[in-house]
């Protein structure tokens, strides 16, 4: 974040990655939400864009090259960002996302160090990104599902920029490579508290998920996500290994994690359900600062 003046900050923010679905026009559209997310977390509204991306042109046809940056193009409307341009270079695999300009009140953005305890945490898009990808990989994931949670990556989290500028939250970060669990330790320890979750309410974006992660279709990102989170989690016997995996699941353009006042609660919730977020789901809440980072149960 840049500080203009007393009124004005830009965010700065860029984001790429290769596909995760077949469909070229979806492909871009995701990606591109997925930068765009950075921008929304700080409380921020894009202005401007440009596309970052590298295609293997022998392998891949132009036709195709132009579904994604269509599709890229389709997010930037429904942003109300100006795609400006861009770069592209030759790859052997294709990369694709965007260079993100944004702009904040300097004295309301959002930070994931701003939480204190006592606030309620809420998160704004189901999870399971991470494991239903790896289930359409290995072609065994429901067309259903497939299509439920590519249109939630390709949902924008504009909720962030509204509920920035009514002053209803100072914290947030949006979910995405390190899951809910790694993006909440970095939230607990930018704040100086802890997070008590009950993994019984963590929102899927289906009960197919559960399934996949009880067949052992998980990401080896998710298990390394888990793996690296372990040493500041202290885990209730209840909570199952599914579970774990669920809240350890590395998201791709996933959703917001809301650290809200509970006086703010009513407002944030109604912010919400009129912005358009796919769920308001209260998953627990800050506690003051422990000697691990996130308790996690199930009731």
């Amino acid at each position: 974040m840049f500080k203009i003046d007393d009124d004005r900050a830009l965010v700065q923010t860029t984001d790429f990655f290769t596909p995760i679905v077949d469909d070229p026009l979806l492909y871009g559209r995701i990606a591109a939400a997925n930068s765009l997310s950075d921008v929304y977390a700080m409380g921020g509204r894009p202005l401007t864009a440009l596309a970052i991306a590298g295609m293997p042109s022998d392998v891949i046809d132009n036709d195709t090259i132009r579904e994604i940056f269509r599709g890229g193009a389709e997010m930037c409307v429904e942003a109300e960002c100006s795609l400006l341009g861009g770069h592209t270079i030759k790859n052997p695999e294709p990369i694709y996302g965007l260079a993100v300009t944004g702009m904040v009140h300097p004295e309301r953005h959002l930070a994931n160090a701003h939480a204190r305890p006592g606030e309620i945490l809420l998160l704004t898009k189901p999870l399971g990104s991470g494991i239903v990808s790896t289930a359409i990989k290995r072609g065994i994931c429901s067309e259903e599902l497939a299509n439920h949670a590519s249109e939630l990556m390709a949902t924008l989290n504009k909720p962030g920029a509204t509920l920035a500028e009514r002053g209803l939250v100072r914290c947030c970060t949006d979910i995405t490579g390190f899951g809910l669990a790694g993006h909440l330790i970095e939230l607990c320890d930018g704040s100086g508290v802890s997070a008590e979750i009950d993994a019984s309410l963590l929102p899927s974006m289906s009960p197919e998920v559960m399934q996949h992660v009880i067949d052992d279709c998980v990401p080896g990102g998710t298990r390394k996500n888990l793996e690296h989170a372990m040493p500041r989690l202290d885990i209730a016997d209840n909570v199952s290994d599914a579970l774990q995996l669920i809240a350890a699941d590395a998201q791709t353009s996933g959703g917001l994690l809301l650290s809200v006042p509970e006086e703010n609660l009513n407002a944030v919730m109604e912010t919400l359900e009129e912005t358009g977020a796919p769920c308001a789901v209260e998953i627990g809440r800050t506690v003051p600062q422990q000697d691990k980072a996130i308790h996690l149960s199930a009731s």
